[in-house]
């Protein structure tokens, strides 16, 4: 174990961020470089050998925490980043993305601060690059068998890296211009910076794995062909498809989804745009939807130089600790403040969107809404509570429905749905079509990046085995499994 005291002598110290007036005005990520070394093998003996680790339940990965926490508070990062590769493809990008359930999952969250699972992780796992302990891990031999991977988000990616190394030639179709998928162009650069990506992309390519951008499997190849084509395929295509609001006013001029306004700042980035097609600069802007998708528009927005920013939430106002009915070691609801929302903004809960107005141009103005309560386990409007606020920009982050059927990929596959539209499959991850396979958002729902590799990493046992007739590749979850919640 770590320090057998530390969790007795050490309080929970998280990485600093960069003070809101500096970081506003760029879009490097929000934490201070370098901040969480000297703090880190200290919170990593924290961890206290608890014999039982629930941490291992809260991550679907089931990534070896106690083991890597001893060698990061034993500074032994070679070491810590070894057990961390073991389970987890791509550690940078959970470490900076993912909302940590391990972290409520922590034995000493019962009555302390959990351990700081994620600041352990990223560090470990950037003191790998700086140090080249992350290097190419190339096939022993080849299998001749070949694998379409459709989609290049973490799970695309996670079960191209494993079939790749299990001997298999690997191609990953991606219909954007870049590679990573929601990685790329859904995550703020103040969020995680996109050289991470990069990196990863280039190792990928040095053990053999192919790469294709700019093609929609549906549109751009017939997915029938595709099939033909290659002896398996993966489609880990997402689910993409952005729940509306049917309201009065929704054709409006400036009104968006989410995801027809935040990949546009990434292209800034990228150097496509020098300024984005749709920016919040001197706009009021409305975020609808309180999720991390909303925030990440808020933070956007900030950068951009919106004149105010309000984010709106149908749901009641979390609490700060746990509710009883979300008893420890289970996932709770809690009111989360985001390094978006220490930038400004307000955020507005328990109210619901009625209609939009707009000007003579047909431009939005207001939004007008309403407060909303619970009564016999329904929304119900409250009298008297209508109101009306600047809104000239406005984002849709409510979430996704499914995957993308308008591209004629699953017509073109004959796949079959299940009940909430998703693609559905079997306990090999497959789908009702010999060698098609689905992994990711695609065929669980919208979910955390931590599932998405997690399936990618189990389809890819699933794809080998059906190649081969056996497999050693792991597969940490099932696709039946579900997150640690009541």
């Amino acid at each position: 174990m770590a320090d057998p005291k530390g969790f007795l002598t050490t309080g929970r110290e998280v990485a600093e961020t960069r003070p809101v007036e500096e970081r506003v005005k760029d879009w490097n990520e929000v934490y201070k470089p370098g901040s969480l070394l000297p703090i880190i093998s200290k919170q990593a003996g924290r961890c206290m050998d608890c014999g039982i680790p629930f941490c291992h339940n809260g991550c679907p990965l089931g990534n070896l925490i106690p083991e890597w926490n001893d060698f990061a508070y034993r500074e032994d990062w070679s070491e810590a980043s070894e057990r961390l590769h073991a389970t987890n493809n791509f550690p940078e990008f959970t470490g900076r993305l993912c909302p940590a359930p391990c972290e409520s999952a922590c034995v000493l969250g019962i009555n302390q601060p959990a351990v700081t699972i994620k600041n352990v992780e990223v560090t470990i796992i950037d003191k790998a690059w700086e140090t080249g302990d992350v290097t190419p891990q190339q096939p022993e031999r080849l299998s001749g068998k070949t694998v379409a991977v459709i989609g290049s988000g973490p799970a695309g990616l996670a079960a191209a890296q494993q079939l790749t190394r299990a001997g298999h030639t690997v191609a990953v179709y991606e219909r954007a211009d870049r590679i990573g998928g929601l990685l790329r162009y859904g995550i703020p650069e103040f969020k995680m910076e996109k050289r991470h990506i990069n990196r990863r992309i280039e190792q990928m390519r040095a053990e053999g794995t192919k790469f294709r951008t700019g093609v929609e499997i549906g549109r751009d190849i017939n997915a029938a062909k595709l099939r033909n084509r290659y002896d398996a395929v993966v489609i880990a295509a997402g689910a993409t498809t952005a729940r509306d609001l049917p309201v009065p006013g929704r054709e409006l001029s400036g009104i968006y989804q989410a995801m027809e306004y935040l990949p546009l700042s990434n292209k800034v980035q990228e150097g496509d745009f020098v300024a984005p097609p749709i920016t919040a600069e001197g706009k009021h802007v409305v975020v609808i939807g309180g999720g991390d998708t909303g925030a990440d528009c808020v933070g956007t927005a900030h950068r951009q130089g919106a004149a105010s920013v309000t984010q709106l939430e149908i749901m009641p106002r979390p609490g700060e600790e746990r509710n009883a009915n979300q008893p420890w070691p289970t996932f709770p609801m809690l009111y989360k403040v985001t390094s978006a929302h220490e930038e400004g903004g307000e955020r507005v809960y328990s109210v619901s969107t009625t209609h939009f107005e707009g000007d003579e141009d047909g431009n939005v103005q207001f939004l007008h809404l309403v407060e909303v309560e619970f009564k016999d386990g329904k929304l119900e409007q409250k009298p008297g509570t209508e109101r009306k606020i600047p809104a000239q920009l406005v984002t849709l982050a409510m979430g996704f429905t499914g995957t993308d059927q308008e591209n004629g990929l699953v017509q073109q596959f004959g796949l079959e749905l299940d009940a909430r539209g998703n693609i559905a499959r079997d306990a090999d991850f497959a789908t009702n079509v010999p060698g098609v396979f689905v992994a990711g958002d695609a065929g669980r729902g919208q979910s955390l990046i931590v599932w998405a590799i997690a399936e990618g990493r189990s389809a890819a046992r699933g794809v080998d085995r059906f190649l081969t007739g056996a497999s050693s590749l792991p597969a940490p979850i099932r696709p039946t499994d579900r997150a640690l919640t009541v």
